[in-house]
């Protein structure tokens, strides 16, 4: 039978699980089904997916990663304290997507902090397909506009690492840095 807690209850319940918190969350087991490795030159960066968010965005991504889609697939477009853009296997340039069809648009309130992974599109909501963008900064000004799909939880600093683009370009980077290997991690050999 459940009931409801008191003021007291309530503040001792919030103040276990404030310090049991990072404990449990260090023993919890990886999803790795909805983990990415994005292996660049610089490091491998881990990648976990929101299915919850946006079902059908995650879906195709595990889906070109398990191809093989992304391999060698260079990052054409970071913009230093903004983000990092790749995943255009067609034609490396930012123009291409895969021979899948565009995704419906998977609009959240997900905030885009410092890691989110974002799925790249035209102006058109429902036309992302296979390239997506991983934040350097919290860029609110995307909340609700694009989809997100998953967050880095470590090798952040790798991305960091990546040639940025000159401004006058839009970030376009000559000779850009790639995607050595990207898999889903319940795959990873």
């Amino acid at each position: 039978m459940s009931r409801l807690i008191g003021r007291r209850e309530f503040a001792g319940l919030a103040l276990a699980t404030a310090f049991a918190g990072p404990a449990l969350a260090q023993t919890a087991k990886p999803d790795l089904q909805n983990t990415l490795y994005l292996d660049t030159t610089y490091g491998r960066v881990v990648i976990q997916l929101r299915p919850d968010l946006a079902p059908n965005h995650v879906a195709r991504l595990k889906q070109l990663s398990q191809e093989g889609f992304y391999n060698n697939v260079p990052f054409h477009r970071v913009i230093d304290g903004f983000m990092a853009q790749t995943g255009d296997g067609q034609y490396g340039n930012g123009t291409g997507g895969s021979k899948y069809p565009n995704l419906k648009a998977e609009f959240t309130q997900t905030p885009f902090v410092r890691g989110t992974i974002g799925m790249a599109r035209s102006s058109s909501p429902d036309s992302a397909n296979s390239q997506f963008f991983i934040c350097f900064a919290p860029s609110s000004f995307l909340n609700g506009q694009y989809t997100v799909v998953g967050q880095v939880v470590s090798g952040m600093e790798f991305v960091d690492k990546l040639k940025k683009g000159p401004k006058e370009a839009n970030g376009a980077v000559p000779n850009p840095d790639r995607i050595v290997k990207m898999q889903v991690a319940a795959d990873a050999k």
